[in-house]
């Protein structure tokens, strides 16, 4: 994961201090779970996922496919396709 993490960061032009200013969290925390000294949480994870427009399978390299698959409405009831109101 670190890889890609460090990758998606620089293909952006950005710093670790900018990601970790996004993700609310310091820049050594975050420097740790590109070099994959420190798990990162699932909800930095899918929020890293957000911004770069990818899947977390992407960055936990389950996939190769870089491009997001689409998110589920919230106002969807799956087993019935129904709108909720």
């Amino acid at each position: 994961m670190n890889t890609r993490l460090r990758n998606l960061r620089e293909d952006n032009d950005l710093t670790q201090k900018e990601i970790s200013k996004y993700l609310n969290i310091s820049q050594v925390a975050y420097s740790y779970y590109e070099i994959n000294k420190r798990s990162i949480p699932l909800e930095l994870l899918s929020k890293l996922a957000d911004y770069y427009n990818t899947g977390v399978d992407y960055l936990l390299f389950r996939t190769d496919i870089i491009e997001s698959y689409p998110k589920n409405s919230p106002n969807i009831n799956k087993s019935t396709k129904a709108v909720i109101v």
